[in-house]
């Protein structure tokens, strides 16, 4: 069972990254900084470490370390299709509060 719940949109976007920058995984850790105390930083990694969390996709990987993990766990990720622009959206239940952009939290 994941510690994330990643939306059919979500996986899909995944895939489609990994494939079109022949990576082996999207990975998402938890900084510090931001307007609110901690970001959200997107990479692309070819390296997995066993102490990640690893949701496997139809082609790749979605990874979060060890560290960030504490921050981000019952996560809800959707990838959110709009006139202006697309991005990943996070729904974060350990947040208390976030910036408007939605890029740093607050716990």
């Amino acid at each position: 069972m994941s510690l994330f719940i990643l939306t059919d949109s979500a996986k899909e976007q995944m895939t489609k990254l990994c494939k079109e920058h022949d990576v082996e995984a999207v990975r998402l850790e938890v900084k510090g900084g931001g307007c609110a105390g901690f970001q959200y930083k997107w990479n692309f990694a070819n390296e997995v470490s066993t102490e990640d969390e690893i949701v496997e996709l139809d082609q790749g990987k979605f990874v979060v370390d060890k560290m960030s993990v504490m921050f981000v766990a019952g996560t809800t990720i959707d990838y959110v299709k709009e006139v202006w622009g697309s991005s990943f959206q996070i729904r974060n239940p350990n947040a208390t509060s976030s910036c408007g952009c939605g890029e740093s939290f607050a716990v």
